[in-house]
């Protein structure tokens, strides 16, 4: 939108931050803490803000030594190349990043190096690279995917009410920008269907994260066709498209991570669904014995047992994500179908106990799932010789998990690559400044995190949160600085009255009656929970009851909706968690357990 002198402002701020992840309320709070008054608004409603940051292992990419973890990461980025400043900023923040989690998170931080006794766990996922054994990996706890950073992030938001107001359900709908100096001047957003034109007095920070679940974006810039996200559903590219109205450059869009099952796979959901993440035990169970993946046209493409960095395989010398296939599939035989049905998560997901596909021999299940039937035939054979031969002459599949098709029945699940984050988006310098395609940067208008994302090439887990938080701070404290701007008259000197919106940050109260007691946790991988326990007078369970929780709508919710009947039923906290949902368990038993403490 064009801004012009007459505008009138629904409200204003010194600074609008566009989205609640991590980088998001990095850069909020650190805005606040340089005296802006700040606006916060994100498109997911109130429990379901936090972006990857709430999804993600909860582990920030660090390092021991500058100049080795400059090498290790320049390495990463080849063959491409990257502006020197960037690469210093970034590699000289993650150097400090256990300081940073200390001083500024007010928490001790681990390092993965120290606490993870599981060999099998990579922590460094290029140890071949130079560099890379000043690499590590910093958290807030030694539990991985428990939503602990994005807690402790959120909650530094929560403690400087008096200088943030929060909009949830609010989506950006672009930048309001003047015409001659290019200064961006505020922002439209929607609020209960009505638009309101914000002003930013010193900034508008973009931290909108990635194009996930932007179907067109990711045809467009990846190539792909099919991919199930397994972080946020509200990561839909409202950020590159706002940016790009006001002339933004941008930087690598093709290159995004994956992870999961085989090269990052999931079985395949439904549009606009979330993929599940499976690693560990599931990824072996599909990796080896009686089992291959095919491509679209029937045939095998890549090395089912190779494990995979962050869904990138070794593709003649460099680490890339395989060729996207539109409709992927397992296939088994019986042998392998008992196992995957006796596994503790397959063989309760529906994903793949409803779509697995049987047949009598391998031409009907190629009918079954569209490939040719002479193919389909002819990769089983030549998977069959392998197995017998102990030679995968193709792929060079390890022989110790190959194992030949035995019975008549054969059977097919498909699958989907997983979209764990987009990386690139608007061109951005050391001070978060978003560059227009001349290279020079925005007025007012500045980046962190996803949105925009440095990383180029091959990827290390835990460098999306550190610039997160590397550059959440830079943005926060650049764009609270005070500017020129028309909240002054020139004339006269006098400010325009300042107009806010009323935050969704609120105090909750909760009642009580006899024999009952309210417990809390922030364990969970939503937002806080909420119970009210009602005791009998020796102190047994009589009800649990949920007054607030923001759980996942999948395994989540289904934790949040069994486990308060389980507990009374057995009188007991101490009950099996659901699987899938071992975060949400922990958080609501720990909620029961604080409501319990509290009977004298």
């Amino acid at each position: 939108m064009i801004y012009h002198k007459n505008f009138s402002w629904d409200a204003n701020y010194d600074v609008v931050v566009l989205g609640f992840g991590g980088a998001g309320a990095t850069a909020a709070r650190f805005a606040a803490d340089h005296d802006a008054k700040v606006l916060l608004v994100d498109a997911a409603p109130e429990g379901h803000e936090g972006g990857n940051t709430r999804y993600s292992a909860q582990l920030i990419a660090t390092g021991n030594d500058f100049n080795e973890l400059k090498k290790y990461y320049q390495k990463l980025t080849a063959p491409m190349e990257l502006d020197e400043e960037m690469i210093d900023t970034y590699v000289d923040g993650m150097v400090h990043i256990p300081e940073y989690v200390s001083k500024y998170l007010g928490v001790k931080p681990y390092n993965a190096k120290e606490y993870t006794t599981d060999k099998s766990i990579a922590i460094i996922e290029y140890p071949e690279f130079p560099g890379s054994e000043s690499c590590d990996l910093t958290s807030v706890t030694k539990q991985w995917f428990d939503a602990a950073l994005w807690q402790i992030l959120k909650e530094q938001v929560v403690k400087r009410q008096d200088k943030i107001a929060v909009l949830y359900s609010t989506p950006a709908e672009e930048l309001i920008q003047d015409p001659e100096s290019k200064k961006i001047c505020g922002v439209v957003i929607k609020r209960d269907g009505k638009l309101l034109k914000v002003q930013a007095k010193n900034g508008v920070v973009l931290t909108t994260g990635g194009f996930e679940n932007n179907q067109r974006m990711i045809e467009d810039f990846i190539g792909a066709k099919r991919l199930a996200p397994l972080g946020t559903l509200y990561n839909k590219g409202d950020g590159l498209r706002m940016a790009q109205e006001v002339g933004a450059d941008f930087w690598h869009l093709h290159n995004y991570e994956s992870v999961g099952l085989l090269h990052g796979m999931a079985f395949a959901v439904p549009a606009g669904q979330r993929g599940r993440l499976m690693i560990g035990p599931q990824n072996k169970a599909v990796s080896s014995g009686s089992a291959f993946v095919v491509g679209d046209d029937g045939t095998r493409y890549f090395n089912e047992a190779e494990e995979n960095r962050h869904g990138h395989l070794k593709n003649h010398g460099q680490w890339k994500v395989p060729l996207n296939q539109e409709h992927p599939y397992l296939i088994f035989d019986e042998t392998k179908k008992q196992e995957l049905d006796n596994d503790k998560i397959i063989g309760d997901y529906k994903p793949y106990t409803e779509n697995v596909i049987k047949a009598d021999s391998a031409a009907e299940l190629a009918d079954k799932i569209g490939v040719e039937p002479a193919v389909l035939s002819d990769t089983l054979s030549r998977f069959n010789q392998a197995c017998q031969e102990q030679d995968d002459p193709e792929f060079r599949r390890d022989p110790a998990t190959l194992r030949a098709f035995t019975g008549n029945t054969i059977y097919a699940v498909r699958l989907e690559q997983t979209m764990l984050n987009t990386q690139g988006g608007p061109r951005r310098n050391k001070n978060a400044e978003i560059l227009d395609t001349r290279g020079k940067a925005i007025p007012n208008l500045y980046s962190a995190g996803e949105l925009g994302g440095i990383c180029a090439n091959q990827y290390q887990g835990g460098n999306n949160l550190a610039e997160c938080l590397i550059w959440g701070k830079i943005a926060g404290e650049n764009a609270a600085k005070p500017k020129v701007d028309e909240a002054t008259d020139a004339a006269s000197g006098a400010t325009m009255p300042e107009k806010h919106l009323t935050s969704d940050l609120k105090h909750e109260t909760y009642e009580t009656g006899e024999n009952q007691y309210i417990g809390k946790s922030t364990k969970g991988m939503g937002d806080e929970i909420v119970v009210r326990v009602t005791v009998d007078e020796q102190k047994n369970l009589k009800n649990i009851e949920v007054l607030k929780q923001a759980e996942s709508d999948d395994y989540g919710l289904k934790a949040i909706k069994t486990l308060p009947s389980k507990m009374v039923q057995e009188n007991t906290v101490d009950v099996d968690a659901v699987s899938g949902a071992s975060s949400s368990s922990r958080g609501l038993k720990d909620a029961v357990k604080d409501a319990l403490s509290k009977i004298k």
